[in-house]
C-alpha cells in the first residue's frame, strides 16, 4: 500500500509541491497536482485522457484553453479569507495556459475525460455553500464541481473546519460499487492551517483493519484516502481548510456512515 500522507515539497524550477498520479497512489481515478508560481510564471499542460478542473487557492491568473480566454480571474488571495474560489473545467483532449498575475497557488485536478463537457469557467456566484453539522462537528462547504454540475468524473469541494471541531465525522466512507447505497470513489485532502504551523489530525482506516492510519497532516499536506473511513480533527487555535477530490467509475456521491458513531447525527447529540 502506497503512504497516503504525501509531505509538501517545493520545486523550485516548477513550483511544484504536490503531484499524486493514479500510479504513485496504487489507484485507477484521481491525480493532483499543486503550484506555487511567482507573478509573471506560467504553466501549460495538455489535458489529454483527463478531464481537468483548475482551483485557484489563492491569487489571480490569465487561464487560455482551444475554446477560452480569460483575463485577471480570481478574487481571494489565499482559502482564509473564506471568499468563493474561481475554477476553471477543461475537457480531455485540450490543454491549458495559465499565467500568474500574482503569486499564485494552483490544484490542478484530474480524472479520466470522456468528451461529454466543454471548457467553461466557473465563477463564485456558480457555486452553492452550505453549513453542515452541530455540536463540535460543525464544518462550511463549497461546492465547486459538485455532480449537479457537469463533468465526465470530477467531484471537488472545499471545507472550512474551525478550531476544536471534526470533519468528515461522523466516520463515513465510499469504497463499494453498490448504487444508490454506495459509490466508489477515490479521494484526496489538501489540507491548509491557519496559522500555518498547525496541524490536523487525520485517520484512514477499513472495518477489517487492512488500513488504519493515523496521521498529522500539516499545511499544504496530501492525504490520499484509497478506501475505508477517513474523519479530521481540529486542534485548539488552529482552523482548517481542505479541498477534497473525488473520482471513481460513477460520478455519485453516496456514502454509508460508520455504525458505531452514527449517533452523532441524532438527537442524542447536541446542538
Amino acid at each position: 500500500m502506497p503512504q497516503l500522507l504525501s509531505k509538501y515539497s517545493l520545486h523550485e524550477e516548477t513550483g511544484k509541491t504536490q503531484c499524486i498520479t493514479p500510479k504513485s497512489a496504487g489507484w485507477k481515478y484521481i491525480g493532483f497536482e499543486v503550484f506555487e508560481l511567482k507573478a509573471g510564471e506560467t504553466l501549460y499542460q495538455k489535458t489529454e485522457e483527463n478531464e481537468v478542473c483548475l482551483v485557484l487557492i489563492g491569487g489571480k491568473a490569465d487561464v487560455k484553453t482551444e475554446s477560452l480566454s480569460l483575463s485577471n480571474i480570481g478574487e481571494r488571495m489565499g482559502p482564509f479569507e473564506r471568499k468563493k474560489p474561481y475554477a476553471v473545467y477543461v475537457p480531455n483532449d485540450d490543454y491549458f495556459t495559465l499565467l500568474a498575475n500574482t503569486d499564485l497557488e494552483v490544484a490542478v485536478c484530474k480524472a479520466p475525460g470522456k468528451g461529454g463537457c466543454i471548457a467553461r469557467l466557473i465563477t463564485p456566484d456558480d457555486i452553492q455553500s452550505e453549513s453542515r453539522g452541530k455540536g463540535f462537528n460543525k464544518r462550511f462547504i463549497h461546492n465547486i464541481l459538485p455532480e449537479t454540475e457537469p463533468a465526465d468524473s470530477l467531484l471537488i469541494v472545499e471545507v472550512y473546519t474551525d478550531e476544536g471541531n471534526s470533519s468528515s465525522y461522523p466516520s463515513h466512507k465510499h469504497d463499494q460499487d453498490n448504487a444508490p447505497q454506495e459509490t466508489y470513489l477515490e479521494e484526496t485532502y489538501y489540507h491548509r492551517i491557519d496559522p500555518p504551523q498547525g496541524f490536523v489530525f487525520q485517520r484512514v482506516y477499513t472495518e477489517d483493519g487492512e488500513i488504519d492510519e493515523s496521521m498529522a497532516a500539516y499545511d499544504r499536506d496530501v492525504v490520499q484516502v484509497p478506501k475505508g473511513y477517513h474523519p479530521v480533527a481540529t486542534l485548539a487555535g488552529y482552523n482548517s481548510y481542505y479541498l477534497n477530490v473525488m473520482a471513481g467509475p460513477e460520478r455519485r456521491w453516496c456514502f454509508v456512515w460508520e455504525d458505531a458513531h452514527s449517533w452523532i447525527n441524532s438527537s442524542d447529540y447536541g446542538d
